[in-house]
């Protein structure tokens, strides 16, 4: 049986103009990884709501999984989770159990819990609620729809509070050679290996160091065996360029 399929939807204008650098797709790749889920898609959108909703529906009918980075906070422009709920036809509405954790963890703080960090307990009917370890507000699940935050520390600790929920598969392992002559030489002899392994995935990523061109060659897949049986004829068809 194939591995689930998942994709992210990463949300915010400062992600799109390039004044914040995207750090957590990468992150959710490795995590998925690990757990056998095949990240397959990513889409950037900005802080619109027909944007969000129109992505939502469809790389949640695509997917097994959609996770979601971004627009969950206070402030005006925090509005993935009205998005979501609108792609998934639910309602939107302050929950008990989330304002109750927010206003436990504003009262610790000596803080007002005031209108705005009321929203952040906005959540949608028929949800289950994300831990979120470090700043309190959850994110949640809607159908097969993760929503969580956008800075990399809360995101990263939400993917750790959801992922033990989630059935993957066979996680997804790999192994790279290095050698040292230019993709043109080296793609005949790899698209015919490609072809002896079909259970496999090979990628080439080439590189140019002191003037010399090279690739490293990449092949993945679920089966050790396999993957150990294509590394050695990958490494016998190049054994004399000292790879």
């Amino acid at each position: 049986m194939p591995n689930p399929t998942a994709a992210i939807l990463v949300i915010g204008d400062e992600i799109l103009s390039g004044r914040t650098r995207d750090a957590n797709m990468h992150y959710l790749a490795g995590e998925l990884a690990r757990i056998g889920i095949d990240l397959k898609e990513a889409r950037f959108v900005p802080d619109e709501h027909a944007a969000i909703r129109d992505a939502v529906r469809e790389l949640h009918a695509r997917h097994d999984h959609l996770f979601t980075s971004g627009g969950i906070g206070p402030t005006h422009d925090d509005i993935t989770a009205e998005a979501v709920a609108d792609a998934l036809g639910a309602t939107l509405a302050i929950r008990e159990d989330a304002r109750a954790l927010l206003a436990a963890h504003y009262e610790r703080a000596g803080l007002e819990f005031n209108a705005a960090r009321q929203r952040m307990a906005r959540i949608p009917e028929g949800a289950a609620l994300i831990d979120n370890p470090i700043s309190i507000a959850p994110g949640f699940s809607l159908d097969n729809v993760h929503v969580m935050a956008g800075v990399p520390d809360i995101f990263r600790a939400m993917v750790a509070s959801l992922l033990p929920r989630l059935t993957g598969g066979e996680p997804l392992l790999s192994q790279s050679l290095r050698i040292d002559r230019g993709e043109g030489v080296i793609a005949g002899p790899l698209a015919a290996l490609a072809a002896e392994f079909p259970d496999l995935g090979f990628g080439s990523y080439p590189f140019v160091q002191n003037g010399a061109y090279g690739a490293n060659v990449v092949i993945r897949g679920t089966d050790r065996a396999r993957i150990d049986a294509a590394m050695s004829r990958l490494s016998a068809l190049f054994a004399d360029e000292g790879a």
